[in-house]
């Protein structure tokens, strides 16, 4: 737009972020130089919901007055920020407002500079006021993936689809996404929406504009409603019989916003116009011009001669008790309320990503993984979600992989762009040479013709690691051991050569005439793989350190990190606490100002990635179990501060094998026959349950039963004091 119309006339518009109540209280308590977890107390006993203010928390939460009540300094805390509440805390820049004027801006309103944008200095409302042409405009990720899904389509099958031509009556669409299987698919893809169209199964477009509708906070509360309705048709009422036309498309409930426009006109006597300005000001929460309007849709209108402008409910032969049962339940609803033209939009374009993950899911999540390659928590999500519909994952391919991710056959290829240390013009200059010379036939043709200066040894190292040459049949640890040398090789014979002058020897190598004489090595473990695939590429692609336990981390686990992540209607807030099994990716030390170690830990499930904080107590509590690759499972409490990644404050760590999933038959513990201390110790720590023990020697061979005194109780086995005197390798939970 600023290219088209000029820089001069184009602005984005300015908005301001205001002081809401937790955040209020934290920023009052900054200022009054109250300790932050005093503040932070204080704030979390204000509910997060919508439109919750501090006065209304006062009133309905007990324990919040009494801190009110009996500390001074929370009485100071609280009265002050009820002060500031609501007041402008910070500007930014509007989602997607766009100014466009037919003179230069400046004429019109002042601009200024937010992080390099310019916008307005008037909000959205004062900018409308003036008359001037406000735009909104919307980029979404998801119309590239829809773009470049058809681009793939017409690559490996031949087809040039029209996504404006295509089905919208699919039943076998409709039939995926009432199985909640929708990852990827826009609107429709978080963990509430799945469980919502799994109960909604819907069976048309119009289902769909009403579920994205309804998925919001306010609305949410007709869900069960409309549901209900959806599936028992005979059990849909309207409180009046003017309201079936109306309302038989939402199976009796309101949804919209044009059907508060269509009851008023139909009902009320309103005209096009006024019922646009009713809509507005229940959208806006205009208390007073409600009031008023309630009046005049129930009785009606009369101008000075006695004529009426509106007829109102009344006249038109409508109770007035029902006709303001009816208002009442319109301004419930239309605070909230989507407008129809806003979600069919939405709708279409969730209705053509379901429709293309449907059918071509191959190119689908091609293109949905090369749009998140910024984003390596969502490139894990959706490799599992391709995982699930069948699509192998392979890896990267140096005679096959471009800078996005591509199908291949019924499996997509991985991405050379997703490969650390490796650039864009690296993976240009390959695939342009590919293009001009053919494939690769080995890797020392592959040095021999890109020794150029823009492929160095690190980004050589890193194709290796993340097996960009497994295709031509070369260990990663052989390639590793002499790359190096190769490489050097290379570069020297492009140094040595004048330009236009042929060597020889390299007229084979060139056309693929030499062959890879490397030294015999074993391949690096299945462990060490997974380590630089993890490093290189940012997900795992041949496997997953915790396949193996997916089982039991559904088990015991009681949130993801996806979900934590996402905090969809803020279900999560900080200190709640929960419990994560996952792998130890990276391990972070720092001293505290005591000089006291703490931890750091990168934590993944698999879903995603979470930053652990270990303070020194449980450093030195759990220090034998926090190292790198190590599985466990933790349970901690969530820091959820705003405008920042969600963390767990770890409380417990326990081995994932160790962890009791269901019932056990047996507790073995592996020792010495003459480690007498560990025997006195354990029988300190063991003092009798439900779970027999047996103790086993490993120098003699022997094992015995445990005497009942010594054995333990299953729900809480005690691993915390048993690691500190014997190792993982040492316990074993046996399962019935």
């Amino acid at each position: 737009v600023t290219r088209k119309y000029g820089a001069d006339h184009v602005a984005q518009i300015i908005t301001f972020g205001t002081l809401k109540a937790r955040l209020a209280i934290r920023d009052v308590g900054r200022a009054l130089d109250v300790p932050y977890s005093t503040a932070d107390t204080v704030a979390k006993e204000i509910p997060a919901v919508l439109d919750m203010t501090i006065e209304k928390a006062l009133q309905i939460n007990p324990q919040l007055k009494s801190m009110y009540d009996s500390d001074e300094q929370i009485k100071k805390l609280i009265d002050t920020s009820i002060q500031l509440e609501g007041l402008p805390r910070h500007s930014s820049t509007h989602a997607a407002g766009v100014v466009i004027t037919k003179e230069p801006v400046t004429a019109y309103v002042p601009v200024q500079c937010n992080s390099d944008v310019i916008t307005t200095q008037f909000t959205k409302d004062t900018v409308e006021h003036l008359g001037l042409l406000k735009m909104d405009f919307l980029g979404l990720r998801t119309l590239t993936v829809i773009r470049d899904t058809i681009l793939n389509i017409k690559k490996t099958r031949g087809e040039t689809l029209d996504i404006g031509k295509i089905d919208f009556d699919d039943q076998e669409v409709y039939a995926m996404i009432s199985r909640g299987d929708t990852d990827g698919v826009f609107q429709l893809e978080s963990g509430g929406m799945q469980s919502f169209m799994k109960d909604l199964a819907p069976t048309s477009i119009e289902d769909i504009i009403a579920g994205i509708s309804l998925y919001r906070p306010g609305p949410m509360d007709s869900i069960p409603r409309y549901v209900s309705n959806k599936n028992n048709p005979k059990n849909i009422t309207y409180k009046h019989p003017m309201l079936e036309k109306i309302l038989d498309v939402t199976y009796g409930c309101i949804v919209y916003q044009e059907q508060v426009m269509q009851i008023v006109r139909e009902l009320g006597g309103y005209s096009l116009g006024r019922s646009d300005l009713v809509r507005r000001a229940m959208s806006k929460k205009k208390t007073e011009v409600m009031e008023q309007e309630r009046k005049n849709f129930i009785h009606g209108i009369k101008n000075e001669k006695g004529e009426y402008e509106v007829e109102g409910a009344v006249k038109r032969g409508i109770d007035a008790k029902i006709a303001a049962e009816i208002f009442d339940e319109m301004m419930d609803f239309a605070k909230y309320a989507f407008n129809k033209s806003h979600a069919a939009a939405y709708a279409f374009v969730s209705y053509q990503t379901a429709y293309l993950r449907c059918h071509y899911p191959v190119e689908f999540f091609a293109a949905l993984l090369t749009s998140c390659l910024a984003h390596p928590d969502k490139i894990t999500k959706y490799l599992g979600s391709a995982k699930k519909c069948g699509i192998n994952i392979l890896p990267p391919d140096i005679n096959k992989s471009t800078s996005a991710f591509v199908p291949d056959g019924e499996n997509i290829r991985f991405s050379l762009g997703a490969v650390k240390n490796v650039g864009v013009s690296i993976i240009d200059e390959i695939a342009e040479e590919r293009e001009k010379g053919g494939a690769f036939t080995s890797f020392t043709n592959f040095c021999n013709r890109m020794a150029t200066e823009k492929l160095n040894k690190r980004s050589l190292e890193a194709l290796i690691r993340s097996g960009a040459f497994d295709s031509m049949d070369l260990k990663r640890s052989v390639l590793l051991e002499v790359f190096e040398n190769v490489f050097d090789s290379a570069v020297d014979k492009k140094k040595n050569n004048v330009e236009g002058q042929l060597d020889f020897s390299s007229f084979f190598e060139d056309f693929g005439g030499e062959n890879d004489d490397f030294p015999s090595l074993d391949e690096f473990s299945e462990t060490e793989i997974l380590k630089n695939e993890k490093e290189y590429l940012g997900v795992y692609i041949s496997g997953h350190p915790l396949d193996s336990y997916k089982e039991k981390i559904e088990k015991l686990s009681n949130a993801t990190v996806y979900e934590i992540n996402e905090n969809e209607h803020h279900k999560f807030d900080s200190g709640d606490k929960v419990t994560l099994c996952g792998i130890i990716t990276g391990l972070r030390k720092q001293f505290t100002k005591k000089n006291e170690l703490m931890y750091y830990l990168e934590f993944e499930d698999l879903s995603g990635t979470i930053e652990v904080i270990v303070f020194p107590t449980m450093v030195r509590t759990f220090y034998n179990l926090l190292k790198e690759d190590a599985v466990l499972c933790f349970s901690g409490n969530l820091d959820m501060a705003e405008d920042k990644p969600p963390k767990l404050r770890l409380e417990s760590a326990a081995p994932l094998t160790a962890v009791p999933s269901g019932k056990y038959k047996k507790l073995y513990i592996k020792m010495k026959s003459f480690e007498t201390e560990k025997l006195e110790e354990l029988k300190t720590i063991l003092t009798g349950g439900d779970l027999p023990v047996n103790i086993y020697y490993e120098d003699t061979k022997q094992a015995f039963s445990a005497p009942s005194s010594m054995w333990a109780k299953e729900n809480s086995i005690p691993f915390d004091d048993l690691y500190e005197i014997f190792d993982e390798s040492d316990i074993k939970l046996i399962e019935k």
